[in-house]
């Protein structure tokens, strides 16, 4: 029996799937893998051989960190995290947490503007261990 047929023969399942649905994405969201990801690719860009690269995976973090309506968020470059939430940054509801990821989305913008790569790698570097901490 597949699972529409089950779900026809059982109006518990029925609304149990109505009311999943229901919910918004928030619900859905996971800030903490957001973060994780955005971690990682502060990360690559802190070890990248060019600018290009270390702009990009920079970008990936802060995409990541401000999500599709969060500012600076570019949707020419990857996001990493499309399928997690809204973004780490409206998804966390921690005070403390979510100050420390706007810091860190603010010194991923300062990078992103330089434009240098020794001070694309060194905000990514910073990026990176603000994040570390909130993990």
């Amino acid at each position: 029996m597949n699972i529409r047929c089950a779900l026809r023969k059982n109006w518990t399942g029925i609304a149990l799937c109505a009311a999943l649905a229901a919910l918004p994405l928030a619900a859905w969201a996971d800030a903490a893998e957001e973060v994780s990801t955005a971690a990682k690719h502060a990360g690559m860009s802190a070890q990248a051989d060019s600018l290009e690269m270390a702009e990009a995976h920079l970008h990936h973090a802060l995409n990541c960190l401000v999500g599709p309506k969060g500012r600076g968020f570019d949707s020419k470059a990857e996001n990493p995290c499309s399928d997690m939430g809204n973004g780490a940054i409206p998804d966390t509801t921690d005070a403390a947490a979510k100050k420390s990821l706007e810091r860190a989305a603010a010194r991923a913008r300062s990078g992103l503007r330089s434009h240098n790569l020794e001070t694309v790698k060194k905000d990514a570097a910073s990026v990176q261990s603000e994040l570390e901490k909130v993990k």
